[in-house]
């Protein structure tokens, strides 16, 4: 992808982000800005592919693997609570197909991906970086998981959020980021580290934000 498109990229997905953050925490418009998160995770991953540098097929294997191991697991999740602990999702993150929104194997993917490409700039042994991606996976989750609560991304059925939840993500992150590192492609993007920047300052803005609004 040309230089001259890293910019305007870059700035878009800062926008969004920013906008995101603003009008969901605007109760005129909150609705709004809730029906568009589905179609926010859509497009920051379109702009994200539109950097990848290597389209082999071991690539295209990942994606697809990817998805759909992260919607699976889910559905596992959800029906049988063995995974992550009881929970149930929300509106917020659009349609659904067996109880679990179609867009989570994206979001499973994005992520990953982001995690894969920052670990793999790392001098240590391949497997050092899967396990340090994995960790990263679950140092954003654990900002996630308040403000999924809060906006409707997703419910637990138990008094709080499981241990089980965090070691459930460190696992199937695990494996797919093993799936991602020993598939052969280039794993080089410009875009993955401002775009999980965003991730994180999304949610840890908006966990401040809800403290802030809570606080007696």
């Amino acid at each position: 992808m040309p230089d001259r498109l890293y910019r305007p990229a870059l700035t878009i997905l800062t926008l969004a982000y920013l906008a995101g953050l603003v009008g969901l925490q605007v109760p005129a418009l909150a609705p709004l800005f809730k029906s568009l998160v589905p179609f926010n995770l859509l497009a920051s991953l379109a702009i994200l592919l539109l950097f990848h540098t290597d389209w082999k097929p071991s690539f295209l294997f990942y994606c697809l693997l990817a998805i759909l191991l992260g919607f699976l697991v889910e559905v596992l999740g959800v029906h049988t609570g063995f995974v992550f602990g009881v929970y149930e999702y929300g509106a917020t993150l659009g349609w659904k197909l067996w109880e679990v929104p179609i867009i989570i194997g994206v979001n499973w993917l994005m992520l990953t991906y982001c995690c894969g490409v920052i670990c793999d700039r790392l001098n240590v042994p391949v497997y050092l970086k899967t396990i340090l991606a994995a960790f990263l996976m679950v140092l954003l989750d654990l900002w996630i998981e308040p403000v999924a609560i809060q906006l409707d991304f997703w419910n637990w059925l138990e008094p709080e959020i499981p241990i089980r939840n965090y070691l459930g993500w460190w696992v199937v992150s695990l494996v797919i980021l093993s799936i991602w590192y020993g598939l052969p492609f280039r794993k080089q993007n410009r875009l993955a580290i401002p775009l999980l920047l965003l991730q994180f300052v999304f949610f840890i803005l908006n966990n401040l934000v809800f403290f802030f609004l809570t606080k007696p």
